[in-house]
């Protein structure tokens, strides 16, 4: 329940951001936040993250559905039942079907959070793509300390805690 929640919260405040960046922004102008820093910049990603894969919308929808059915259908084969697990996956799945609605509805994926630092610049992502990140990391992170998790157990023996069997 509190991934499904979870992933209806990113979702929601993903397609609500990227519908006002639309609806109040032209495309391809900044509005400094923090000037030097952070903007928000409408911008167009036709492809995976960092602009990989530009141009690929139909294969990206492709892998982003099969990549659902996947952790949907197994996530009990990967995922313990702690807390960490469970906001993972809701942050995985509610980044996932943000920019997948994106993909279906416009053929590109809405970005707009946008960062900058002494002439280096960091490409502009979303709320659906942070969500992404933060829950991948979170799994991996969360790996190492939850008992039981093959990463863990691993760990474990390579530390001398485990028997090497």
């Amino acid at each position: 329940m509190l991934a499904a929640l979870l992933a209806l919260l990113i979702v929601t405040a993903d397609q609500v951001s990227k519908y006002l960046v639309r609806g109040h922004f032209a495309y391809g102008a900044a509005h400094p936040v923090i000037p030097g820093f952070f903007d928000l910049t409408y911008v167009r990603n036709t492809g995976a993250a960092w602009g990989m894969l530009g141009g690929q919308n139909a294969v990206l929808t492709l892998l982003s559905v099969i990549l659902l059915v996947i952790m949907i259908a197994f996530r009990r084969s990967y995922l313990s039942r702690r807390w960490e697990h469970r906001v993972a996956l809701g942050l995985l799945v509610g980044g996932v079907v943000g920019n997948l609605l994106d993909r279906i509805r416009l053929g590109w994926v809405t970005d707009f959070l946008d960062f900058h630092a002494a002439g280096h610049h960091w490409p502009a992502f979303n709320i659906a793509d942070a969500a992404i990140c933060v829950g991948a990391g979170l799994y991996i992170l969360s790996a190492f300390w939850i008992a039981g998790h093959p990463l863990h157990e691993s760990r474990r023996r390579t530390d001398g805690q485990g028997s090497a069997a």
